[in-house]
């Protein structure tokens, strides 16, 4: 309330935080009120490497000081793989009750690859139950091979997802040097990665055999070249900022602020930039409307909390 923070959570697993790794992101239970459980994805260490899992835990305090109870991994990301880098993850409750979790590909051309795999964790997104199970009616769950608890596929690096105000998942993923992605990731559909992109390798030369589009894969709804290198995500149903709504809220670490996306239907209508010469990591809206971004020092450093109201 006071804009201090609080002592450290005790009870947090350990962490594989070199790299892109560490605490990834953290969702609320749908009935926190009552049960103070949430959710968090990381970067978690395991035998011969490392990779993004999904944990639940009871969030307590006591005396002002917060811990984490009756801490469970309920989803891994598997293969393991031993690399620092295109961990994702983001954790988005549907409306009802699925858990959707963003993951990357982890990077190396090696594994790239295995967003085309459906027996691959790499590259997808995922829903589940909040037991960490398939949720019913996933599209693969049926397919012989496949991962049953994957939603989507052909991703490359996922740190933005939220629902619309239809309750549908939107999410925006990193592209290499070009060819930031806005999708609304459907059922069993394929994404491209790395077979098509609207990017190209950090050296300039293609990716793969350098095409933007194959038959199979979907197009994304909105590319960015040069890229905003897009972290964190909100849809604006506020009052208190009425210019916004119904827009995407995108955080910008190459951009270095907020992408406001106003849309029209499922098309972008046309793009803003909030310029707040910071690296963004996360963005939310609070409950009166306002929003709250959050900043982030390249290889670490302090981080800010930075709230955002309408000019009068």
């Amino acid at each position: 309330e006071n804009g201090e923070a609080s002592p450290p959570i005790e009870g947090v697993p350990a962490v594989m935080s070199q790299g892109q790794g560490g605490l990834l992101d953290v969702a609320l239970a749908p009935d926190f009120e009552s049960s103070g459980r949430i959710y968090f994805s990381f970067s978690e260490p395991r035998e011969g490497g490392n990779g993004t899992s999904v944990a639940s835990a009871r969030l307590t305090e006591e005396e002002g000081r917060l811990a984490l109870q009756d801490v469970k991994v309920i989803f891994r990301q598997m293969p393991t793989y031993d690399g620092d880098k295109h961990f994702g993850s983001r954790l988005v409750f549907g409306p009802e009750g699925q858990l959707y979790v963003t993951v990357g590909e982890r990077s190396d051309r090696e594994t790239r690859v295995g967003a085309q795999d459906l027996g691959s964790g790499f590259g997808k997104v995922f829903r589940i139950d909040a037991e960490g199970k398939a949720f019913d009616g996933n599209p693969f769950a049926d397919t012989q091979g496949a991962l049953p608890e994957i939603w989507s596929y052909g991703h490359r690096n996922l740190q933005a997802a939220t629902l619309d105000g239809q309750g549908r998942l939107w999410t925006v993923e990193h592209g290499p040097k070009g060819g930031d992605e806005l999708n609304r990731p459907e059922a069993g559909k394929n994404y491209g990665w790395p077979k098509v992109t609207y990017g190209v390798e950090y050296s300039g030369g293609p990716v793969g055999e350098g095409i933007t589009a194959l038959e199979g894969t979907e197009q994304p709804v909105y590319y960015w070249d040069p890229v905003i290198g897009p972290s964190g995500m909100a849809y604006y149903q506020g009052d208190a900022i009425p210019e916004w709504k119904g827009a995407f809220l995108i955080g910008g670490l190459v951009s270095q602020g907020l992408v406001v996306l106003h849309m029209d239907g499922d098309r972008v209508a046309h793009e803003e930039r909030v310029p707040l010469d910071a690296r963004i990591r996360d963005v939310k809206v609070a409950p009166d409307g306002t929003v709250f971004a959050v900043t982030e020092q390249q290889g670490g450093g302090e981080s800010t909390i930075l709230r955002l109201v309408k000019r009068d």
